[in-house]
């Protein structure tokens, strides 16, 4: 592990004393809890995956309903990772703290499944999952295990056995609405913490980045992750710019010390 500034060590010490107070918590995450794992985020630069691609080109509803074809072929390298990934210190991390209850809820904007992989028992995913897919013509649900072989080894576009017409993975895609009962779940949850860690997230996607701003309007704590900048740095009671892989487990290593 990388050695840690002094400054950043009596950080991890302060948060770790929030922490200690609260037990209604709320973890947020992003791309960026899952990049230590080998899954390439979005937006960083020169390595994000929309310096590659246009995102309405190949992750939009409408360009998937006309292009199926060149959605599966972006997605597949991006599956290919996310089936071969393993949960990382950070999720393990995340996982500590649900069991000695600090955290009731994660909010998560990843489809990779790595936290209930890596044993997390709440967890409300905004943008769906690859674990499930649905026909765009008679909606029957698929299980995704029955497909990866299909469009991972092959490159096939997966179609309903049913009626045939396309299968579509269950992720949000551009243009697409939020699973509404997730997503009033993940508003709820928000509302009624006393803390919320966000960890890996730059919070500049809609409308998942306004939940920290709920749970401050409420009067919770916030503990900010992430190496970029966010909106909210100046409103966040710590900030940490590091590898949230290196410093969750810190903090949680002061928490839950005997």
């Amino acid at each position: 592990m990388t050695d840690l500034s002094a400054a950043t060590l009596h950080k991890i010490r302060c948060a770790a004393e929030i922490i200690h107070e609260f037990h209604q918590g709320v973890v947020l995450t992003g791309a960026g809890i899952s990049t230590p794992s080998g899954i390439p985020d979005f937006r960083s630069p020169n390595s994000g995956l929309w310096e590659r691609y246009d995102p309405f080109e190949v992750a939009s509803l409408t360009s998937f309903r006309y292009q199926p074809e060149k959605f599966y072929e972006w997605i597949r390298p991006l599956a290919q990772e996310i089936f071969a990934a393993q949960p990382n210190p950070a999720h393990y991390a995340v996982v500590d703290l649900e069991r000695h209850g600090y955290v009731q809820t994660v909010i998560t904007q990843n489809i990779d499944n790595l936290h209930q992989r890596a044993g997390s028992r709440l967890v409300l995913e905004v943008h769906g999952s690859l674990e499930t897919f649905t026909c765009v013509s008679c909606y029957e649900k698929v299980a995704g295990k029955q497909l990866h072989e299909r469009y991972l080894v092959s490159g096939e576009v997966p179609r309903c056995a049913g009626c045939g017409s396309v299968l579509k993975p269950d992720i949000v895609l551009f243009g697409e609405q939020l699973p509404v009962r997730t997503w009033l779940a993940a508003q709820e949850a928000s509302r009624r913490c006393d803390l919320m860690i966000v960890a890996g997230s730059s919070l500049e996607v809609l409308p998942v980045a306004g939940l920290p701003m709920r749970a401050l309007e409420n009067g919770a704590h916030l503990i900010l992750i992430n190496k970029s900048e966010t909106y909210l740095d100046v409103r966040a009671d710590i900030v940490f710019r590091e590898d949230v892989s290196q410093i969750l487990p810190r903090i949680v290593e002061e928490v839950v010390v005997d």
